[in-house]
């Protein structure tokens, strides 16, 4: 947009630019002074970035609009983890994956003098078979802990790309495949220190297309861990769809598009997770380019939808 003579403002929730890359995806797979030259390049070009502000509390879209925008893309993501509603969930050192990604990657939390210290897990549990799970315990093995992964269908059914699980699995990763926690037990100060693993086994086809998981009758196994990360997938944060008044919604409070990558509100654009659910940054990308291309002609032609 800026390249087509715009001028652009980025208005960003938390105190670092880079959304997902920064916060999301580890150091070693993405070295943040990679994208902090892409910010860099940004800013010469006169785009504008503005931090802690959180759209739909900080300021909403109708002031925006008031203040004299008139194109506004939505790229917020899918920043809302999913749990599995089990027993100690809610224990002291289990967390979604999103929380222990961020708290790394951006906040320093493996520095124990930092203002926000993680505690360092040394028998850590990762739940979950995709990408995420994947950053979460090779992250984990780099801050020295032993690391079991748990995946409740087969290898073959993970949604990972093989090379994260080979990567993973050469760096000392434990698979335990066919196992789903069903509960964590906690110690005397409250925090978990086990977890109750279900052994699965696969029956028929789901919608997926993948074998559904079925649990083996009166068979679990007890693991010792002193850390939990839940990895199962993430949702959009309905904080920005919902405060956006007349937008069309879609599953698990996405936002619907047309090809366009528009809105029902013509002014206003998404794309990427917010969109689509938790999908990849090369998709996120295209969506950007996409809206930029077609709210670019709306904006320059003056057409109405």
């Amino acid at each position: 947009m800026v390249k087509q003579g715009f001028e652009v403002y980025v208005f960003e929730a938390l105190h670092e630019i880079g959304g997902v890359l920064k916060y999301g995806i580890p150091e070693f797979r993405l070295p943040n002074a990679i994208i902090d030259v892409e910010i860099e390049n940004l800013m010469r070009m006169g785009v504008h970035f503005q931090t802690n502000c959180v759209i739909g509390k900080t300021v909403s879209i109708d002031q925006l609009e008031a203040d004299g925008f008139q194109g506004i893309f939505i790229g917020s993501g899918a920043g809302l983890p999913n749990f599995m509603g089990i027993p100690g969930e809610n224990l002291i050192n289990v967390m979604s994956s999103n929380e222990y990604l961020t708290r790394v990657n951006l906040m320093d939390a493996a520095n124990p003098t930092t203002d926000t210290p993680i505690n360092i897990g040394k028998h850590v549990l990762v739940v979950g078979g995709g990408n995420t799970a994947m950053d979460s315990c090779r992250t984990a093995r780099r801050l020295g802990a032993d690391v079991t992964i748990v995946y409740r269908r087969s290898e073959k059914e993970m949604p990972a790309r093989q090379e994260e699980v080979r990567h993973a699995q050469e760096e000392g990763v434990k698979f335990m495949c066919l196992h789903n926690p069903v509960e964590y037990v906690a110690d005397e100060t409250g925090a978990v220190s086990k977890a109750v693993l279900q052994v699965m086994e696969l029956g028929e086809p789901d919608a997926s297309g993948r074998r559904r998981p079925v649990p083996v009758e009166n068979k679990t196994v007890l693991l010792d861990v002193d850390q939990v990360i839940v990895a199962i997938g993430v949702s959009p944060n309905p904080l920005v769809s919902q405060s956006v008044a007349g937008l069309s919604l879609g599953r698990k409070n996405t936002i619907a598009v047309d090809d366009t990558m528009c809105s029902s509100r013509p002014e206003i654009y998404a794309g990427g997770d917010i969109v689509r659910g938790g999908a990849t940054v090369i998709l996120a990308m295209g969506d950007g380019r996409r809206a930029a291309k077609n709210m670019t002609e709306r904006l320059l032609t003056g057409q109405k939808r």
